[in-house]
């Protein structure tokens, strides 16, 4: 009797489990990529409510942005991808049009006028929702030609890059501008474009860059040469990088303890919650906590990956593919630049800074790599 309970027992467990795993795929998550993203956001929580001297206000709002970006993930991943290849070019266009009214009558905050107010809403910064809409619309212009492109159809897409990234430069927003040109860069990377037009871009990139010096706005080029000696003003310009290194340095290998360090609680490093917080995250988990922060976007990377090489066509294996790449983009700009190595452009962390629509459209590509997993049997019948 107790052996023939027991085997119930177990059946009933299988039975369970075989039916919690039957609504995940019914729901189309993708449970890799959910637990990898789950883990990131609880990490992301911890880290904050450090970051924010123990303010709870901001850890709960926090809490609330993650709950509706993850309905909003949901929500996307249940929506089959060739929704999104019919609607691509509506959704670019129209968020052209915003990035149009931002310039017009956008409101302005800190010197740069990136958001716009729409009654009866918050507002919120159209930029960001281009970071998806421009891989879409390059991924459907391509995927309806033969691959690798020509370079008629080169030249039209970097056009319809080069468009909206002037429009969000112009704002100014540098270092937006630099993850939507990515977007669209790494579509048309990934259609299989000749690497000696890739090289001869670089070429032309590097040959243009006094043009680009002149036409950058002086906080711009201060923020360059503050890369580059940031001792030149310790008190200044170069204040925050001196700090975020200080912070990242003293953390050695497995930091001070939680609630521990001395930048971040007496608050010498500036934008602790937003820009600079993986120094917080140094400082109080060291070396350690950067390495266990680092598997966790990097399984998230690799996951985008599988899911990008197993993708059924060509627009959701472009597609995947860029919302991979710019998200490990997003990762690296912002380490890059708090590490010293990178300029400042205002790049958050992904999943641990404060985040509003930047937060938002992360999710909503990852709802996207979910419907393009979830969806494969639907687009094979």
């Amino acid at each position: 009797m107790p052996n023939r309970d027991f085997e119930r027992q177990i059946s009933g467990l299988e039975n369970s489990s075989n039916r919690t795993f039957s609504l995940i795929r019914a729901m189309r998550i993708d449970l890799a990529l959910f637990l990898l993203l789950l883990a990131l956001t609880c990490f992301g929580l911890i880290v904050l409510y450090s970051a924010a001297d123990q303010n709870m206000s901001t850890l709960f709002s926090q809490i609330r942005k993650f709950a509706i970006s993850y309905a909003a993930m949901l929500i996307i991943a249940q929506i089959p991808p060739r929704f999104y290849q019919r609607l691509s070019p509506l959704f670019y266009f129209t968020s052209l049009c915003f990035l149009i009214a931002v310039l017009v009558l956008g409101t302005e905050s800190k010197g740069a006028q990136r958001w716009i107010m729409i009654p009866g809403l918050p507002r919120f910064q159209p930029s960001e929702f281009m970071k998806l809409f421009m891989p879409m619309m390059i991924a459907w212009y391509l995927a309806e030609r033969v691959l690798p492109p020509n370079k008629k159809y080169i030249f039209a897409t970097l056009a319809m890059i080069f468009i909206p990234t002037l429009l969000i430069a112009k704002q100014p927003d540098l270092g937006t501008s630099i993850l939507i040109a990515s977007s669209g860069l790494f579509v048309l990377f990934l259609s299989g474009i000749n690497l000696r037009f890739i090289f001869s871009s670089i070429f032309l990139a590097l040959a243009a860059a006094p043009l680009l010096w002149i036409n950058m706005h002086d906080y711009q080029k201060l923020r360059v040469l503050t890369l580059l000696n940031p001792e030149r003003d310790p008190h200044g310009a170069g204040w925050n990088i001196i700090q975020s290194k200080t912070a990242i340095g003293s953390g050695g290998f497995t930091g001070k303890g939680w609630l521990e360090g001395t930048q971040s609680q007496l608050d010498f490093l500036p934008e602790s919650t937003t820009d600079f917080i993986i120094a917080v995250l140094a400082e109080e988990f060291g070396w350690l906590g950067v390495f266990f922060l680092l598997l966790l976007y990097l399984g998230v990377v690799a996951r985008g990956v599988q899911i990008s090489i197993e993708a059924q066509n060509a627009y959701n294996r472009l597609l995947a593919g860029s919302i991979t790449l710019t998200f490990f983009v997003y990762v690296f700009v912002n380490i890059g630049m708090v590490s010293g190595i990178l300029p400042v452009v205002g790049v958050p962390l992904p999943l641990v800074s404060v985040g509003g629509t930047s937060m938002l459209s992360l999710f909503v590509g990852f709802g996207i790599l979910m419907s393009i997993q979830g969806h494969k049997s639907w687009l094979s019948h």
